[in-house]
């Protein structure tokens, strides 16, 4: 059995995975701003011990944060502003007498996508792109995650788009940048209102953009979103189609590419017991 802990500026989550499935999970919110190392630390670890057991053979932590995955620091995570640079792996070992293994929660997340998928369905390359706070990503290429020399590969986010970067029209901050918010406008979509519509339409092209760029760095045979938007996908889906159609030459690519949507909550703490 393996613990798998997803931590977030808004909540943290724990939970219990055997086999990729979870046996039990819960949430509590996430460290207070003003909280020292020390105190994050210790809340992190009263938590865990409330599902480890003898059969606990690893933990799997999900942070937001630039990590060294070899020895599992990690450095200014974000919404955490007491965790600068932090040995996660080591302290967490030293406690638990256990292997833990710490990675980018978007990379985490990618692991709990590839984990939804049956035996025989697995995809050969995946990307997951969670459409969030902002847009996160991951690569999986035969069942292994791919991070990067700095746990940084697949930040598509942060390329340069019209005036600013790629994530702040492709995430809640366009919404937000609309004088709205992504949940309001797909209620207001399902009711037939045209500006819901008409802004999921402009969405979808800057959707369209991201997936090209994902498909020009990686080439997947997958493409998975996940992330609160996501469940949007209705509203978005023709207008990013018709940007891919419109703008990426290469039909084959499109005519054998997979865009699946994944909105499990459970989905970056199975991931984080993955890694």
């Amino acid at each position: 059995m393996t613990i798998g802990i997803d931590i977030g500026g808004t909540n943290l989550s724990f939970g219990q995975v055997r086999d990729g499935k979870i046996l039990q999970m819960f949430s509590t919110p996430s460290f207070p701003a003003e909280a020292t190392l020390e105190e994050t630390l210790d809340h992190l670890t009263s938590h865990v011990r409330k599902i480890f057991t003898r059969e606990t053979k690893k933990i799997g932590i999900g942070v937001p944060s630039v990590v060294d995955v070899n020895k599992g620091i990690v450095y200014d995570t974000q919404n955490i502003p007491s965790w600068k640079e932090v040995p996660l792996k080591e302290y967490m070992e030293d406690v638990f007498q256990v292997p833990v293994a710490v990675n980018n929660d978007a990379n985490c997340y990618a692991m709990g996508i590839y984990g939804k998928y049956p035996a025989a369905a697995k995809p050969e390359s995946l990307v997951a792109v969670t459409l969030g706070t902002g847009v996160g990503m991951g690569i999986v290429i035969d069942g292994k995650l791919y991070s990067g020399v700095n746990c940084g590969a697949g930040e598509v986010g942060c390329l340069p788009y019209k005036d600013s970067i790629l994530e702040d029209y492709c995430s809640k901050k366009y919404f937000t940048g609309l004088g709205t918010d992504a949940k309001a406008l797909a209620k207001a979509a399902a009711e037939g209102n045209s500006d819901a519509l008409i802004a999921f339409h402009e969405f979808g092209r800057h959707m369209g953009f991201l997936v090209c760029a994902v498909l020009y760095a990686y080439d997947p045979s997958h493409i998975a979103l996940g992330g609160g938007i996501a469940n949007s996908y209705p509203y978005f889906c023709q207008s990013m189609t018709a940007f891919l159609k419109e703008y990426f030459p290469y039909r084959k690519t499109l005519e054998k590419l997979k865009v699946d949507i994944f909105t499990d909550n459970d989905i970056p703490v199975i991931g984080a017991s993955l890694i």
